[in-house]
């Protein structure tokens, strides 16, 4: 008798067979070029990418189809990928093999606080590949630090970049409308340029993660806001990497955007799927002392 197959495999043979059915596989769903406006199909997609140094995939972290998405990309790409993601801890690697969510958690992931499964599928996909995966994100006790006493907490190694890429004044008006939106409008004025500099210190160590990685193209995995061109990791590879072929995919949801327009710009591609079930994320927020 044949050895059943593990959930895992099985997970991953499902997002191989969803790859090889071709645009089928995501009917009503849209992939959209900002700079023309024109939607393209995923196999069009998936030869831009191919052939970038650096790609950059968002994500909303509460949509699974994102996840799942964004797994059936990465097996497509050459051999050479690696791969660097924000919910790793910097300086650390997914091992290549062992029970994957204790490979997650012993380089630095936090099950609970990223809804473990609903990264799974894409986590799943990489180890399948056999990609490379390291951490791209500081330890939270720093972000902690940062927004609480200032660049004085950034470490060493990421405060030389932090303080060499100030950001425009229009590029940090978006980042602390934004900060602001993601805490509900809940956060004491006094909070937002530590929170700000605290997402200056997650890019750079997501800027540097991704320059010392060795094989092309080297792909970052963070949330949609880490990806944006005007106050993210693309502004610091921009910076400090300029010949090399950049590009940044947002996945976002249908009713949040269209393209193009003020919310397409800050990305090089829109992939727009249907919106996730969620209950009111600001029900139950609590404001943070100040």
């Amino acid at each position: 008798m044949d050895k059943p197959a593990s959930p895992q495999r099985h997970l991953v043979a499902l997002l191989w067979a969803a790859l090889l059915a071709g645009p089928s596989a995501v009917a009503g769903e849209r992939i959209i070029d900002v700079r023309t406006g024109q939607t393209l199909s995923r196999e069009a997609l998936i030869k831009v990418i191919a052939d970038s140094d650096f790609l950059l995939l968002g994500e909303l972290h509460d949509n699974p189809l994102h996840h799942q998405r964004r797994g059936e990309l990465l097996a497509a790409l050459p051999e050479t990928t690696t791969v660097v993601a924000e919910h790793l801890q910097v300086g650390k690697q997914m091992a290549p093999s062992g029970a994957l969510l204790n490979s997650l958690e012993d380089a630095g992931f936090d099950a609970k606080a990223w809804r473990w499964p609903l990264h799974g599928p894409l986590f799943a996909a990489i180890r399948e590949r056999g990609l490379p995966l390291a951490g791209g994100n500081i330890p939270r006790a720093t972000a902690r630090a940062v927004v609480r006493d200032g660049g004085g907490a950034i470490p060493t190694e990421l405060s030389e970049v932090v303080a060499g890429s100030p950001l425009a004044a229009a590029s940090q008006a978006s980042l602390d409308a934004e900060l602001l939106r993601s805490h509900c409008a809940q956060v004491p004025a006094a909070m937002i340029p530590g929170l700000r500099l605290a997402q200056q210190t997650r890019d750079a160590a997501m800027f540097g993660a991704l320059s010392i990685a060795v094989g092309r193209p080297a792909v970052l995995l963070a949330g949609n806001g880490h990806i944006r061109s005007d106050y993210g990791v693309p502004r610091l590879l921009r910076q400090h990497r300029p010949n090399r072929r950049l590009i940044a995919v947002a996945f976002l949801e249908e009713g949040a955007a269209t393209a193009p327009d003020e919310q397409a710009t800050p990305y090089d591609y829109l992939w727009i799927t249907e919106a996730a079930s969620r209950a009111d994320p600001c029900a139950d927020f609590k404001r943070p002392a100040a």
